[in-house]
């Protein structure tokens, strides 16, 4: 393990990248995707599965931590490593996204954002500075700044400011994380959909010399194209001797994409929000166990993957617990759908060391495209 915060890159294929993310709590593989952790657990799983799939990294999330049950007891609780017992890193968000996304009544200046908790109604305020201060009770390894993300399609104007904005307050969030020997702290690329924007901002973060940098405001409702677009403009302008990290993404198809452009790191709360919600992603495609079709089939999701859930359940049984609602039906399918992330994050890492990436990724989708038919 390293004594300090670093990346390095151990091959490349095109613009895709194979590195690594060194710290003390333990190595980051990357392409890495990131289970999410909202509120110190991946919902339906016990941290030791998720590890045992391959994470080697989890996301906190600061909104909902601070709300419950708030960060300084996490602090005296001995930290969200401790707390949650996870010993290996952890990245908390700077909860900007929660604030703007499920508060009612919030209001913006240049200081912060004041707002109105989404559970029972307590005022808040976020500046910069608390932001960090939170990061630093809930003791994560990687931390974001605070900034303030935009909904897409919007006007010009109110996408600049944003990013003006965000840009200040990625100033003073460096000012406040000050130096942590072994933890970072990334700045977060905004201008929403204008080119001319998103390089602004990238420039003007890789000048304050960060130890990574995120593409934010992203996955927000635009077409996949423009996001694509999006990070062709935006990953030239970040250094190549420090990770990139995609926020909030997202589908298999979209991380096969965004690796194709030079991103290093993803979250995405899809493959577990999915497992509760019936549906599962194998390399096959997306199969939905709620439709009848299942109710008579024997066989189980993929009778290739090294996941129990996927290899050793009927899909009538997991059909059956969907339709019961029962806590097992969304445990079984988080279990497959996280294994299946973490298995073609390391399809992707293999591939762009034998310089194959492209020959893997389309392997990969005409599989995806092919289906998942029943032969019943």
């Amino acid at each position: 393990m390293a004594e300090q915060f670093g990346f390095k890159v151990l091959a490349t294929d095109g613009n895709a990248r194979r590195g690594e993310v060194l710290m003390p709590r333990g190595t980051i593989r990357t392409p890495a995707f990131m289970p999410v952790g909202t509120a110190g657990t991946v919902k339906a799983m016990y941290l030791d599965q998720v590890r045992a799939l391959g994470s080697d990294i989890i996301l906190g999330n600061t909104y909902h931590l601070m709300l419950r049950p708030g960060a300084e007891r996490v602090a005296r609780l001995g930290g969200l490593h401790e707390f949650a017992r996870w010993p290996h890193p952890i990245l908390t968000d700077s909860g900007g996204f929660q604030v703007m996304s499920l508060s009612k009544l919030r209001k913006l200046t240049e200081q912060g954002v004041t707002f109105r908790s989404h559970i029972d109604g307590a005022a808040y305020e976020m500046s910069p500075e608390r932001s960090i201060e939170i990061q630093g009770f809930l003791g994560s390894d990687i931390q974001m700044q605070l900034d303030e993300c935009v909904a897409l399609p919007g006007e010009e104007k109110d996408i600049e400011r944003a990013m003006e904005l965000s840009l200040r307050w990625a100033e003073r969030c460096k000012t406040a994380f000050g130096d942590q020997p072994g933890r970072a702290m990334f700045g977060i690329v905004q201008g929403g959909d204008k080119p001319h924007l998103r390089a602004r901002s990238a420039q003007a973060l890789k000048a304050m010399d960060l130890k990574g940098y995120a593409v934010g405001g992203l996955a927000v409702g635009e077409p996949q194209a423009v996001m694509l677009d999006m990070l062709e403009i935006t990953c030239p302008e970040l250094p190549a001797e420090k990770p990139r990290y995609l926020m909030g993404v997202g589908t298999p198809d979209d991380i096969l994409k965004s690796v194709a452009r030079g991103i290093d790191m993803f979250d995405c709360v899809m493959p577990t929000r999915a497992g509760r919600h019936g549906l599962a992603y194998t390399r096959r495609g997306k199969v939905n166990l709620r439709n009848a079709r299942h109710a008579d089939d024997p066989r189980p999701l993929d009778e290739e993957s090294d996941c129990p859930a996927a290899r050793a359940y009927s899909r009538a049984y997991l059909h059956h617990l969907v339709r019961s609602q029962e806590a097992l039906g969304a445990m079984l399918l988080t279990w497959n759908n996280l294994a299946y992330y973490q298995s073609l994050m390391g399809q992707i890492r293999d591939a762009i060391e034998a310089r194959a990436f492209a020959e893997c990724s389309a392997l990969i989708s005409e599989q995806w495209a092919r289906g998942d038919v029943s032969p019943l």
